[in-house]
């Protein structure tokens, strides 16, 4: 599929998105709307469908750079501990920064994103060489170890139905005010974007990269503080988002190789429409009740998962 009709996709799809809801509010009402309807439109139904495109391009551009990064197909956000470390950074600023301004908070939680995610990275060099399969499974491992550590700390101080809230992505709290977070993943998609070969060059190993003169070390810790950042500020807004980072961009490459520049468009695109179809799902199947898109995506997308995992095995991968 060309990228504009891509994109001819996902404005109708945004457009639609505009429509759906237990509030009456349709296509004719657009020009004659009355007070309480244009309230619902421009601070519930706008703001969902701006943080639905961010955050389904976020991850999904985060999802790309760490395979990039990793040189292995099998990792993301979901599979490496960085949406567990952003939780757990979540609880903790909680804890001992319940005083303090929001910044400080988002902070901690940006923090222990990047902490959780060069964690990861050590492991992953630690065990080099082995079956590509091997490293999503550790990286899996190591998110459930932080999501125990978090939930035993969120029942013994009793703050299990926060971390509750954010253990499923959820679009039908985010009104204005409560979204804005998100804008900060647009500079971070840009920089990224004009960032992208020199990330696709270390993808091709620490020894190609230094024949050229690109300093891998310095390519992959600032790719990690960039996917780090973007994953902790979309779980801050609206929950976790699972697989999401994982699928789009094994799909992408499936269809248009591996040119990250070139690709990071559809991946960003891409992902704001898979989102886009799971919120619409998850809000028609059983209307007027919403099924949270943390599950939606969960299920879809852990479907996917294991059809990647069959051709990998059918094809040689």
């Amino acid at each position: 599929m060309k990228l504009r009709y891509a994109v001819l996709l996902l404005c109708a799809l945004s457009f639609s998105s505009l429509f759906v809801g237990v509030s009456s509010l349709s296509l004719f009402d657009v020009w004659q709307m009355t007070e309480e309807q244009r309230q619902i439109f421009w601070s519930s139904r706008m703001p969902r469908l701006l943080s639905i495109l961010m955050a389904g391009a976020g991850m999904a551009i985060a999802g790309l750079v760490m395979q990039q990064l990793t040189q292995n197909k099998f990792v993301s956000p979901t599979t490496a501990g960085t949406m567990d470390a952003a939780r757990l950074g979540m609880l903790v600023s909680m804890l001992a920064f319940a005083g303090a301004s929001s910044l400080v908070r988002i902070s901690v939680a940006v923090a222990f994103a990047v902490a959780g995610t060069f964690i990861f990275m050590y492991i992953l060099e630690r065990v080099r060489g082995k079956d590509p399969i091997f490293i999503p499974l550790v990286g899996l491992m190591f998110g459930n170890i932080l999501g125990s550590i978090t939930m035993f700390f969120a029942y013994r101080y009793d703050l299990i139905q926060n971390m509750t809230a954010w253990l499923q992505g959820n679009f039908a709290t985010i009104i204005t005010g409560q979204y804005e977070l998100l804008w900060f993943v647009v500079p971070i998609v840009g920089f990224t974007y004009w960032y992208a070969d020199r990330i696709t060059v270390v993808g091709m190993g620490e020894s190609f990269a230094k024949n050229v003169g690109v300093s891998y070390r310095t390519v992959v810790n600032i790719g990690l503080i960039l996917v780090a950042v973007m994953t902790s500020l979309i779980v801050l807004t609206v929950g976790m988002i699972p697989f999401l980072g994982l699928i789009i961009p094994n799909i992408v490459t499936i269809f248009r190789g591996d040119h990250m520049r070139k690709n990071l468009p559809f991946t960003a695109v891409f992902g704001a429409i898979f989102v886009l179809v799971c919120d619409l799902f998850g809000r028609t199947i059983i209307y007027p009740y919403e099924i949270p898109i943390g599950l939606t995506v969960g299920v879809i997308g852990s479907g996917l998962f294991l059809y990647l995992l069959l051709r990998r095995q059918r094809y040689g991968l």
